[in-house]
């Protein structure tokens, strides 16, 4: 014969049991709510990256494409978006993107990221007046000059050069890449000689000017010029206007170091490292590129790497003109970042949360040509 439990028996059995039948939101719940409230999806999160830069000085204008295809009227345009640093900054899609052409806002724009293959020509300085600091070029350099092999591609095409007095190639841009690698075994101690360093960025420099696609020069060098034909004053404005970025790697700290171990009576004791560091960085500013100065190659795939991301990712926009015409004047381009629910300026955080601004650099006109850069 069952046994019943009387009603209040029943209803203290009921009472223990709603706990685990009903639960009230817990933090993490709630927290979990909040990232669905309407509007929060519209944020952008990137990953946290390093609070001090790599390079050194401030930063000049990135170079900017824009290409135009009459029959469609087709704009595209190719702009870096970095972050304070200067990283780049990644997961910004198609509608955080506002572009307006001539104050239109324009319609249907899509957005892509661009991973491009790049065109570098790498000049290494390899000689000098002082035999002491030539043995430090010959240790350093070729191993500076080897790890920009590893950070290069399949379709990447590189030139290799040396400097002293002259400029010699070790390498051209028709050379495979298995080829390379040998043109670093050739480096051995470099005898006396001059360092024209203005002479040979001269001549580099003209050689890149005839290249498409995305290009740069990296100079590995001390920044000392001795006997040049050519002047700083010429060689910046040659720098600014060659259409070609120009990445900087200072030997200047490795050379320094090895210089104080010969004391204050050393012929080289009067070299003035830090302006020689100081053109190195306008060099690059004005070109658009950057300069770097590692205290040790331990640093230098560090530095590869934030060249490359430099050089090679772009966000790729594309959109047809809400313009009829095919020709005519300049028109005036501006992109912005802007939450697509509100048309605010758009909120970008890091892992931690922290805000995180954003520059974009585009340029300002474009000529509705078949192509267009700046």
């Amino acid at each position: 014969m069952s046994r019943r439990l009387p009603s209040y028996g029943r209803l203290f059995l009921l009472l223990l049991l709603i706990p685990f039948v009903w639960r009230p939101a817990t933090a993490t719940n709630q927290q979990t709510a909040s990232t669905r409230k309407p509007g929060h999806k519209h944020q952008v999160t990137v990953p946290s990256r390093p609070m001090t830069p790599l390079h050194m000085g401030d930063l000049g204008k990135q170079n900017s494409e824009v290409e135009f295809t009459p029959s469609s009227r087709t704009v595209t345009l190719k702009l870096m978006v970095e972050g304070p640093n200067g990283y780049f900054v990644p997961n910004i899609r198609r509608e955080n993107f506002a572009v307006y052409e001539d104050g239109a806002l324009q319609k249907n724009v899509t957005a892509e990221t661009e991973h491009a293959p790049v065109t570098v020509a790498l000049l290494m300085e390899f000689g000098g007046r002082y035999h002491e600091l030539n043995k430090v070029l010959g240790t350093e350099v070729p191993e500076i000059g080897r790890r920009l092999l590893e950070v290069l591609g399949r379709d990447d095409k590189v030139a290799v050069f040396k400097y002293d007095s002259k400029l010699d190639t070790l390498a051209d841009f028709r050379d495979g890449h298995d080829r390379l690698d040998a043109a670093f075994d050739r480096l051995t101690t470099p005898g006396f000689s001059e360092a024209n360093l203005y002479d040979a960025l001269s001549e580099a420099l003209k050689q890149t000017q005839t290249l498409t696609g995305r290009k740069a020069l990296v100079v590995v060098s001390s920044g000392i010029d001795t006997f040049s034909k050519d002047n700083y004053e010429d060689v910046l404005q040659l720098a600014q206007n060659a259409g070609t970025p120009i990445y900087t790697i200072g030997l200047g700290e490795l050379l320094r170091r090895e210089a104080s171990v010969y004391g204050a009576k050393a012929p080289f004791a009067h070299i003035d490292w830090s302006a020689a560091e100081k053109r190195l960085e306008a060099l690059a500013k004005v070109s658009g590129g950057r300069a770097y100065s590692p205290d040790s190659t331990l640093g230098i795939p560090a530095v590869y790497d934030d060249i490359m991301e430099n050089l090679r990712l772009r966000y790729v926009i594309t959109y047809v003109s809400s313009n009829p015409a095919t020709s005519g004047p300049p028109r005036k381009i501006r992109v912005a970042l802007v939450n697509p629910k509100t048309g605010a300026p758009l909120v970008i955080r890091d892992a931690t949360g922290k805000l995180i601004s954003a520059r974009l650099f585009v340029q300002e006109y474009y000529s509705p040509t078949a192509s267009s850069g700046d």
